[in-house]
């Protein structure tokens, strides 16, 4: 089974050759000094990747999952949200899944049959 990173690390090869900018979300806790935690990055379900297309300026989010992956319950709130404001997102298991969502400027691609109403 392909790795999530190998996959994620690929579509943003890919989609780099479609003339497209593309950014990787970090996310992760840091401890402070006096040993509180706080929580640095994107808000919860944020796709693993997003970033636009050159030719239009037009926005798009990637999640990325291999082939067993399922969106969990905040990534399909984010979907949700997304789909609302009619913006380019998929879920994508492959490069030619990303450029697809990406080319055909695709809404909600790889959620169906992941809490869409």
């Amino acid at each position: 089974m392909t790795s999530e990173h190998k996959i994620q690390n690929d579509i943003r090869v890919a989609l780099s050759k479609h003339q497209c900018t593309v950014f990787r979300v970090n996310v992760g806790s840091v401890k402070t000094p006096d040993g509180r935690f706080f929580s640095a990055g994107v808000p919860s379900g944020h796709p693993d990747l997003y970033g636009f297309r050159w030719s239009d300026h037009q926005v798009f989010y990637i999640e990325v999952k291999n082939e067993k992956g399922k969106p969990r319950a905040d990534q399909i709130r984010f979907h949700e949200m997304l789909t609302k404001r009619e913006i380019i997102h998929g879920v994508a298991r492959s490069t030619e899944d990303a450029v697809k969502i990406v080319s055909d400027g695709l809404v909600g691609y790889g959620f169906k049959d992941y809490g869409d109403k």
